[in-house]
């Protein structure tokens, strides 16, 4: 009879887990993380150029840009990740990709264009303002 492994803390579970993440997610997340970092500093730009006093044109359009840059972060990083996550091959050389690959994309996009606006408009804006 064999001895039942030591039982692990749930920091150490958890650690694992991350530094062991499936390939799709990494992507997925990875794919999400740099079109939200990108637009969320071209929003923080516009944010900031508003802040100080700058005249643009169509006046303050803050909140119509926070919907577009959470839409564009939902839709690109979705196609992104449809385009480089495909579905398992198994024995056959062929690529498949299924709407499955957009949906881990849309799912992961959520909280990231949440998380990246926040940081970028509450810890961010103060620095530059």
């Amino acid at each position: 009879m064999t001895a039942a492994p030591p039982r692990r803390s749930w920091w150490a579970i958890r650690w694992r887990q991350l530094r062991n993440a499936p390939r799709p997610v990494v992507r997925a997340v990875g794919a999400n993380l740099g079109v939200a970092i990108v637009l969320g500093i071209l929003y923080l730009a516009y944010d900031v150029a508003l802040t100080r006093g700058a005249r643009l044109p169509g006046g303050d359009l803050r909140t119509l840009a926070v919907v577009l840059d959470v839409l564009l972060v939902l839709g690109l990083g979705s196609l992104i990740t449809y385009l480089v996550v495909p579905l398992p091959r198994g024995s056959g050389g062929r690529t498949t990709r299924t709407g499955w690959s957009a949906a881990l994309g849309l799912f992961a996009a959520v909280p990231i264009a949440y998380l990246v606006l926040v940081a970028t408009s509450q810890v961010l804006k103060p620095l530059l303002t």
